[in-house]
C-alpha cells in the first residue's frame, strides 16, 4: 500500500496538473465549422468574421500561448505576448517543450519586469500590445491570455506620465505602508491598460479574455490590474489615497496633469459589452480535481477553504486544532471536554484570521458526518504571509509545514491521552507554481514526528523557525527527503495544504 505521504504528492501533482496551461486551455476553448468558423469558450460560440488577434501577459502566459497556438490554427493571424524575463531559457533547460512556441510561430514574445518590476522592456511590450488592440475593427475578434504576474508586464502610463515617474510614485506609497489594494487603485487611475483601458481600446472588436487566476476570491478587476474588467474605482478614490499618505501636495507636474483630466466617474459596465471574461483556473478548480483523486483512494475528503490567508503562524496553529480534531474521531473520545476544547480553540482562531468565506461552523458538521472509520483528506488553498525575522532561506509553505510539525509535537508533549499517536498523519504544503520563496523547492512535508527525529539528528526547529530559515532545515533534514520539489510548472494558482490522517 501507498504511504500517505506519496499520497499527498500524488494529490499535489494531479491539481497542479489540471491547471497547467495546455490542460486549462483545452478543457475551455474549441474551434469549430469551416464554412463560417467559430470559437468556443466553455460553450459560449464566438464568430470569427474576420481577423483572430492574440496578446497576453502574466507567469503562465507562454504556456497557455503555445496552447492557444495549437488550437487556433491557420485562424491567427498575430499574437503579442509579454512574459518574465528569462522564461523561455528556463523553460527550455527544464525540457518543457510543450509550453515554448513552435519555431515559426505568429506570435511575438516580449520578455520582461526584471525581478517583477514594470521596465522598459515590458513597457516596450506594453506599447505594441496597445498599437494592436488600438487598430482591431468590429469584425476582428481578439483573444487576451491573461495570468499572475500580469500587471508589471503591463505598464503604460498616460502619457505625459513617464515610467519613472509612476514607479517613484507607487514606491513612495509603498514606504508609507499603502496596501497592495491602494497601490492598484493608484496604479490603474495612472495607465492607459489597466483598469479595463486594454478593452476600451479594443472597441468595436470583440474581446475574449482567458484568465489563470493567482488571488483570493478571482475577482476580476484585480487579477493583472484589470486590462478587461470594468473599474470598481474612480479618480476620487485615487486621489484619496493619495492625500491619506500626505503626497498630493508633492506629485509629479505629469500625474497632476493627467489626474485633472481624468473622468470623474468608474466607466459604466454598458461600456463593456463587447468583453467577455472567462476565469479559466483557479485555486478551486485545481482543489476540485485533488478532492477526485483523494476519494478515489479511500479518503473521506473536505475542502476547508481556497481563501487560506494570514500570518504563517496562526495558520499553522489552525491547522494543528484541525488535525487533534481529526484524530479525535479514531478514539473512544469522540464526545467530551478534550473535543469540545479543540472546537473552541479552532473557531476562535478562525474568527482572528477572518478567512473569506470560510463557514467553520459548517465545516465542523460536515466533519461530523464522515464515515468513523474511513482514512479522512482534508484540502485548502490560498496564499499565507510571513514576517521576516531572520535571514534564513525559506518561503511561506516551508515555513508553514515546519510550524505545523512544531506545532504537532508540542500538542502531543502536552496530551496524557497520546491522541495523535493512534493516527498516522501527513501535511503537505506547497505552491502551485513550483517555487516557494527563494529556492528549489515548492513547499514540504512534515508529521508529528518531525522534531524529535530531527533532534536525534542534533537539528532543533525552533531555532530554524526563529531565523526564517526552513529551507535550510529541510535540506539537511533526513537528505531533503521532507522537501516537495516539483521543478517549475508553469502555472500559478497560490498555494495548496493537504492533510491526510488515517487510523493506526
Amino acid at each position: 500500500s501507498m504511504s500517505l505521504r506519496e499520497h499527498a504528492l500524488s494529490l499535489f501533482r494531479s491539481a497542479v496538473g489540471t491547471v497547467r496551461p495546455a490542460a486549462m486551455l483545452k478543457r475551455a476553448v474549441k474551434l469549430q465549422g469551416d464554412g463560417c468558423p467559430q470559437l468556443l469558450v466553455k460553450g459560449q460560440a464566438f464568430p470569427i468574421k474576420k481577423d483572430l488577434y492574440l496578446v497576453g501577459f502574466g507567469k503562465a502566459v507562454l504556456g497557455m500561448a503555445a496552447a492557444a497556438e495549437e488550437i487556433l490554427g491557420d485562424h491567427l493571424v498575430r499574437g503579442i505576448i509579454n512574459v518574465p524575463l528569462g522564461i523561455q531559457g528556463s523553460l527550455q533547460r527544464a525540457g518543457m517543450q510543450e509550453m515554448l512556441l513552435k519555431p515559426r510561430s505568429k506570435i511575438q514574445v516580449i520578455e520582461g519586469a526584471k525581478n517583477n518590476l514594470p521596465d522598459p522592456e515590458a513597457l516596450k511590450g506594453a506599447v505594441a500590445i496597445q498599437e494592436l488592440a488600438d487598430g482591431l475593427t468590429a469584425d476582428d475578434l481578439l483573444l487576451v491570455l491573461i495570468s499572475g504576474g500580469g500587471s508589471a508586464l503591463l505598464p503604460a502610463p498616460i502619457p505625459p506620465i513617464l515610467l519613472r515617474e509612476k514607479e517613484e510614485l507607487t514606491k513612495m506609497l509603498a514606504s508609507r505602508g499603502a496596501a497592495i489594494q491602494e497601490l492598484n487603485i493608484v496604479r490603474k487611475t495612472l495607465s492607459l491598460l489597466k483598469g479595463g483601458g486594454l478593452a476600451r481600446l479594443a472597441y468595436p472588436a470583440q474581446v475574449v479574455s482567458l484568465i489563470l487566476s493567482d488571488v483570493i476570491g478571482d475577482p476580476l478587476d484585480i487579477i493583472a490590474s484589470g486590462p478587461t474588467a470594468a473599474s470598481s474605482h474612480s479618480v476620487q478614490d485615487c486621489l484619496q489615497i493619495l492625500t491619506k499618505y500626505n503626497l498630493l501636495h508633492n506629485l509629479p507636474k505629469s500625474v497632476e496633469t493627467v489626474l485633472s483630466s481624468s473622468p470623474t466617474k468608474p466607466t459604466a459596465s454598458e461600456d463593456y459589452s463587447h468583453v467577455c471574461n472567462v476565469i479559466i483556473g483557479s485555486n478551486r478548480l485545481a482543489l476540485d480535481e485533488a478532492k477526485r483523486q483523494a476519494e478515489g483512494l479511500g479518503y473521506a475528503t473536505l475542502i476547508l477553504s481556497t481563501a487560506i490567508c494570514g500570518e504563517v503562524s496562526r495558520v499553522a496553529a489552525l491547522y494543528c486544532q484541525l488535525i487533534r480534531l481529526v484524530c479525535l474521531r479514531f478514539t473512544s473520545l469522540r464526545e467530551g471536554p478534550l473535543r469540545d476544547e479543540v472546537r473552541g480553540n479552532l473557531l476562535q482562531l478562525a474568527a482572528e484570521l477572518e478567512i473569506p468565506g470560510l463557514d467553520l461552523a459548517e465545516f465542523l458538521q460536515a466533519l461530523q458526518g464522515l464515515e468513523p472509520e474511513r482514512p479522512v483528506c482534508i484540502l485548502a488553498g490560498g496564499e499565507t504571509t510571513v514576517r521576516l525575522r531572520g535571514t534564513g532561506k525559506g518561503g511561506r509553505n516551508q515555513e508553514l509545514a515546519l510550524r505545523v510539525g512544531l506545532g504537532l509535537h508540542r500538542a502531543q508533549a502536552m496530551e496524557t491521552s497520546s491522541l495523535l499517536e493512534r493516527c498516522e498523519i501527513i501535511f503537505l504544503s506547497g505552491g502551485t507554481d513550483g517555487q516557494d520563496g527563494p529556492t528549489e523547492a515548492a513547499g514540504a512535508f512534515c508529521s508529528p514526528e518531525l522534531v524529535d527525529e530531527a533532534l536525534q539528528e542534533g537539528l532543533h526547529v525552533e531555532a530554524f523557525l526563529s531565523n526564517n530559515d526552513s529551507y535550510t532545515f529541510f535540506s539537511q533534514f533526513r537528505g531533503g527527503h521532507h522537501l516537495l520539489v516539483t521543478g517549475l510548472t508553469g502555472t500559478n494558482v497560490m498555494d495548496i495544504q493537504a492533510i491526510l490522517i488515517r487510523a493506526t
